[in-house]
């Protein structure tokens, strides 16, 4: 009997060849039409997220299309069997197809946030996070303390180097000390910490309420020097809202010099009750009807800016990899004939 249908073409060892996945649904994927979107997809995510100028809004338009770019790529080794007989460039491709997801999953895992610690004290928290979807780093349990720090400054009020001295436990426990600053960070699970510009001064404060027992807290005053002549603070103390002032009769950071930052010789606080307003110095206290409110001293306080992305180490290790596969696959190529032919 006679039939029109054609045996499906096979190679030596018993396998369908590749013109028969050609005509597959992984031949739709493969394609460099799909490419091409996905890579016009990823432009105008990246114009977008440049418009917007906002972090949060960056993960979906961002792993949509490298999903798309990593899906195609797979799918080209696979119908490909260039990349399968030549073993540099299947490296460079499988490195490549590595950075793609590793970019992908560094986008749904990564987190960015600030804190604020005052010397003497330590970070419990932080503040104002943007973190991928799929977050899964222990942030609420990542505590050091801040030692102090010292900041120089150049003429004009130009932030030099920022020194911050921290200590912390490593993951056996032991106590350790370095010094950070704006590009050595403190690594600790992953999330590395950084000095940034943002730093200033803090009030404390003992809180003596009447049968209760004594509280210590703080109020720390908006960034010194940009915030200057705006160094006041709102305290809730019980049931009260407070209004602190911070005073500073001196010029600490001189714009025509070198200089750095540091602590007033003088200056005092004024605690607005809104129905009483007390000025204290150093050691001074105020009476009210629910006890005694005393003022310490003046100390400061640090901000720090935070990052985490456990994808940073193995993204430089695939994009080493596919430079030397990259380059092992040139160099196999042109070794085959002279550089210089006779």
């Amino acid at each position: 009997m006679r039939t029109d249908r054609q045996p499906s073409p096979v190679v030596a060892n018993g396998e369908r060849s590749d013109e028969s996945v050609k005509r597959g649904p992984l031949a739709i994927l493969a394609s460099l039409r799909l490419t091409l979107g996905s890579l016009l997809l990823l432009l105008i995510a990246v114009a977008y997220i440049y418009e917007r100028a906002s972090e949060a809004d960056a993960t979906l338009p961002l792993v949509l299309p490298l999903s798309m770019l990593s899906i195609n790529l797979l799918a080209a080794m696979v119908t490909n069997r260039a990349f399968r007989q030549q073993l540099p460039l299947l490296v460079f491709h499988l490195a490549l197809f590595a950075v793609i997801v590793l970019v992908a999953m560094g986008r749904l895992t990564y987190l960015r946030a600030t804190t604020e610690v005052v010397t003497g004290g330590e970070h419990l928290g932080m503040d104002r996070i943007q973190a991928g979807p799929w977050h899964w780093g222990a942030k609420d349990f990542v505590h050091f303390e801040n030692l102090g720090f010292r900041i120089e400054y150049k003429p004009g009020l130009q932030r030099d180097a920022t020194v911050n001295q921290v200590r912390w436990r490593d993951e056996m426990g032991i106590p350790r000390t370095m010094e950070i600053g704006d590009q050595v960070p403190l690594v600790i699970r992953g999330y590395r910490f950084y000095t940034s510009s943002n730093k200033g001064f803090a009030a404390l404060f003992r809180w003596e309420p009447h049968g209760g027992k004594a509280e210590l807290g703080s109020v720390s005053f908006p960034s010194y020097p940009a915030n200057k002549s705006e160094q006041q603070a709102r305290w809730r103390l019980g049931t009260d809202d407070l209004r602190v002032a911070l005073n500073i009769p001196e010029q600490l950071i001189d714009p025509e010099t070198t200089s750095h930052f540091r602590l007033p010789d003088r200056h005092d606080v004024t605690v607005d009750f809104f129905w009483r307003i007390a000025i204290l110095k150093p050691g001074e206290s105020v009476l009210i009807p629910a006890g005694r409110l005393v003022y310490v001293g003046l100390t400061t306080w640090m901000g720090y800016n935070v990052f985490y992305d456990w994808t940073m180490p193995w993204l430089l290790a695939a994009c080493a990899l596919a430079v030397l596969a990259l380059g092992w696959h040139f160099w196999s190529k042109f070794s085959l004939r002279p550089w210089q032919p006779d």
